[in-house]
């Protein structure tokens, strides 16, 4: 059996990208997960993780937040418009899109990870968003593919119960922490932006929300 995986504060600062302080109040507070052996507090990593997944879907992970280069993540060639009413369906397509990236290394295991992570927990974010996500070793480099939905995708099971009409995938490679966790709550920060959302669902060609995207790189 593998053992868990033990954090100390200085280690989870650095995970997070936030001071020792930090860590140190929310442990004392008792906002994140954590224990004492002795004196000193010690983090299992997967309920770090957990817990940074949970700030994400309430729109809590917004912490140190500079704007991210949406034009090296992105392409309009990793931009679709989507017609799955099925959450499944709507990955699998995405997934395969992304796994045309050159940083994308092994594409099956892409797609079983994306499915497997939202088995774990949806990434539904409500405000009809959903980013699946995932760090996987056999990626190189941080990269993302984008889907507009043209139909509402019902089983994403949202907090508000708001169907899921966009979709941001993302993908880094294992040893990126601090970029995946940075571009993740910049990506959700920005999307509470209603106009932006509103803009990319009337949308009617790729180039168009690549613009709205990554043209001016004032909007996300």
């Amino acid at each position: 059996m593998v053992e868990e995986a033990i954090l100390t504060i200085e280690e989870v600062a650095k995970y997070l990208r936030v001071s020792e302080r930090t860590v140190y109040d929310w442990a004392q507070k008792g906002e994140i997960p954590s224990g004492k052996i002795g004196t000193a507090w010690r983090f299992k990593k997967s309920e770090i993780e957990q817990w940074v997944n949970d700030r994400l879907s309430t729109g809590r992970l917004n912490y140190h937040l500079h704007p991210v280069q949406m034009q090296a993540i992105l392409s309009p060639d990793r931009i679709l418009f989507l017609d799955h009413p099925a959450k499944r369906d709507a990955l699998l397509t995405l997934a395969k899109n992304l796994a045309t990236a050159p940083q994308i290394k092994n594409s099956q295991e892409l797609t079983l990870e994306i499915l497997r992570r939202e088995d774990l927990m949806s990434t539904a974010i409500g405000r009809g968003i959903a980013i699946p996500h995932v760090r996987l070793p056999s990626i190189t480099d941080l990269v993302m593919s984008v889907g507009i939905s043209r139909v509402d995708i019902v089983d994403f099971n949202p907090l508000d119960d708001q169907p899921v009409r966009l979709l941001f995938m993302i993908a880094a490679a294992y040893n990126q922490h601090a970029n995946y966790l940075q571009t993740l709550s910049y990506v959700s920060a920005r999307l509470k932006n209603q106009k932006l959302r509103n803009d990319l669902l009337n949308a009617e060609t790729t180039k168009e929300v690549y613009h709205l995207l990554a043209g001016d790189g004032d909007d996300l």
